[in-house]
């Protein structure tokens, strides 16, 4: 049977929209979102006054986004509608950060299978907790895909090379401040210079707080966090201690070092077969 003119696969197309919201997205800056001791950090190089990435939801969630802004702005919208909805019709505890990523799932997912054209976006959906293992961090792409991230997530841009240099930095239970110098370290290209706090959105859930838990950074207050991430920044090179060179106090003699072995756990000798 012979094929139509312009006929594609099925399989085909899912490729060229995947190829195509991949690129568009990676276009953007990237976002972190990380767990800190006390709640959810938000950060984002962002140069826009009126344009956010990092927006409230809920009174405990939180949602960044990357990618076409009148997309993922039309999807942000429509999921504070399904909060006030589901908050006044029945209890605001049923609004949930799991109800939210999965309402997001269904919409990204129907769009990218039915549409023509893919939404080129990337969230993050964050809920605080009581206790920092009650914290959740969804990341959904574009095709609806959930990711239910632990500890930290990383969206657009490069996010392969923020989120290997955010790893690096990232441990449980950091202070606001050196999270922060965290999230700017793993953002910033080795040898490049920090963006400056007006170019910067910054946002937390902060679990201390009462009622509303999001918190946007701005000002006064984002200047003297990053003067407190730079202090941090300084007494952790401080602390790290310093590899020792060849042939100094500490270091084996190399006749006393053992020859490195394959994944076999026979000798690798480095030479050939």
């Amino acid at each position: 049977m012979s094929m139509p003119f312009g006929y594609a696969s099925p399989e085909q197309i899912m490729r060229d929209r995947a190829e195509y919201a991949r690129k568009g997205i990676a276009r953007g800056r990237s976002v972190v979102v990380m767990q800190y001791a006390d709640g959810i950090l938000f950060v984002a190089p962002n140069p826009s006054k009126a344009l956010h990435k990092i927006s409230e939801i809920y009174d405990r969630i939180g949602f960044a986004a990357v990618g076409r802004y009148n997309e993922f702005e039309s999807l942000r919208l429509a999921g504070i509608r399904y909060a006030d909805i589901n908050g006044y019709t029945f209890n605001r505890n049923d609004v949930t950060g799991r109800g939210l990523a999965n309402l997001y799932a269904q919409q990204l997912g129907m769009i990218f299978t039915e549409s023509i054209k893919s939404l080129e976006v990337e969230i993050v959906v964050a809920e605080v907790g009581e206790t920092p293992n009650d914290d959740q961090i969804y990341r959904l792409t574009f095709d609806g895909s959930v990711f239910d991230e632990q500890g930290m997530a990383v969206i657009g841009g490069q996010s392969d090379a923020v989120a290997g240099r955010l790893k690096e930095r990232y441990r449980d239970g950091l202070p606001l401040p050196r999270a922060l110098d965290a999230a700017l370290a793993a953002l910033t290209e080795p040898g490049g210079e920090r963006p400056p706090s007006t170019q910067l959105e910054v946002a937390v859930l902060d679990r201390s707080r009462e009622h509303r838990k999001f918190l946007r950074l701005t000002g006064a207050r984002l200047e003297r966090l990053l003067a407190e991430a730079a202090a941090a920044a300084e007494q952790e090179a401080e602390e790290a201690p310093e590899s020792p060179e060849s042939g100094e106090e500490g270091t084996a003699p190399a006749g006393d070092r053992t020859p490195p072995t394959a994944p076999e756990g026979d000798i690798d000798t480095g030479s050939p077969e």
